[in-house]
């Protein structure tokens, strides 16, 4: 009886015993534990029976299934999904866009090579390559398809063909509209009517996955584009709340693709508008722009968005391309910081606009054998 009972003790002492072990080995946490035993499910790839095709950013989950056969509208933006992979100019070649303006903040179109200076990480580099002139250009067109954006698209498509029709003649364009998820409604083409058409597919609902959009965005420029000079126009009307990315993340991105300068309009008014939202959105768009040699813009009303999109047009038009080898070998790695001065005679202090930095970009083994 004596042994029974010391049989049962021990067994009591094992049920009290063994889930403290486990609750030790989950770092004192039993929650641990559980969230291991639940696998993340896989995100469901958005409806196929509509005439859209969903642009996934190149960093979402690797778990989401690539959409099979041919696309009505353009490939899936996925990185490694179908193509190959292209160098579309010499790895270690840096190649700036630059604007620059007088004090007045006027356009200057005249300077010449010998008017540059260009720094990286505060050694002075040599220009090797200078470009000025209309080149034709690839571009991403960016619409915010969120509810809220409901009553501003007529204006907005409106003024995003105009800027396509004050752009040179052999710009390439494509439309990506996004809410919570982004879609390219319609690939490259120099086409008014098609671009026209890829902008009408509105269904305002959802949030806002800016940053998922650019960086995808970027991406099928980096794969697709047949114009090695590239710009992204983002259009939105409020702060990301959508996103796999975050600001940092995706700035980072855009510069690891050596990726477009980035124009951005944030239609931040109405009085509906949350003021610390406003400060967010506004600050997001600045850097977005700032850090890849864009301008964010921030009209007062619909109306201005029209003369904005002309300006973009004009700014793009009148840059100059300036390249050179960096002092330092391609494969070593870390962000460079890039500082571009430009002095001539006649001019006051010229303000000189471009990237504020990249990362270099060195042709891996892996890039070269999938270039083959």
């Amino acid at each position: 009886m004596r042994h029974c009972s010391n049989r049962l003790v021990l067994a009591l002492i094992f049920l009290l015993v063994a889930p403290l072990s486990v609750y030790a080995q989950n770092n004192g946490s039993l929650h641990g534990q559980q969230q291991v035993q639940s696998p993340l499910q896989p995100e469901k790839q958005p409806s196929l029976d509509v005439d859209r095709d969903p642009v996934v950013s190149p960093d979402a989950q690797d778990n989401i299934p690539v959409r099979p056969g041919p696309q009505t509208r353009g490939e899936v933006l996925q990185r490694g999904a179908g193509g190959r992979f292209t160098l579309t100019q010499n790895v270690n070649e840096v190649v700036l866009n630059v604007s620059v303006f007088d004090k007045h903040d006027r356009l200057v179109n005249n300077l010449t090579q010998n008017d540059f200076k260009v720094w990286e990480d505060g050694i002075q580099q040599k220009i090797i390559a200078f470009q000025h002139q209309d080149v034709p250009v690839s571009m991403g067109i960016l619409i915010d398809n969120s509810g809220s954006m409901r009553d501003k698209r007529a204006a907005v498509n409106e003024a995003a063909l105009d800027l396509v029709r004050a752009s040179n003649s052999d710009d390439e364009a494509f439309i990506v509209n996004f809410s919570d998820v982004a879609y390219i409604d319609q690939d490259f083409t120099s086409s008014i009517a098609k671009l026209r058409d890829g902008l009408s597919h509105i269904d305002s609902r959802g949030g806002t996955a800016l940053y998922d959009a650019v960086v995808a965005s970027a991406d099928h420029l980096e794969k697709y584009a047949k114009r090695p000079k590239q710009v992204l126009l983002v259009i939105t009307d409020g702060v990301d709340n959508a996103s796999s990315l975050d600001l940092e993340q995706t700035v980072r991105k855009v510069q690891d693709l050596q990726g477009p300068v980035v124009y951005t309009i944030g239609l931040l008014f109405g009085q509906e508008t949350d003021p610390r939202q406003e400060h967010r959105a506004r600050r997001a768009l600045q850097v977005l722009s700032d850090d890849t040699g864009g301008l964010a813009f921030f009209p007062k009303n619909l109306s201005q968005v029209d003369e904005i999109a002309a300006e973009v047009a004009q700014d793009i038009r009148s840059q100059y391309t300036i390249g050179y080898h960096s002092t330092k070998p391609m494969s070593q790695p870390g962000y460079r910081t890039v500082k571009v001065e430009a002095k001539a005679h006649g001019y006051g202090k010229l303000l000189v606009r471009t990237r504020s930095g990249y990362y270099p970009q060195s042709a891996t083994p892996a890039k070269l054998a999938a270039a083959k």
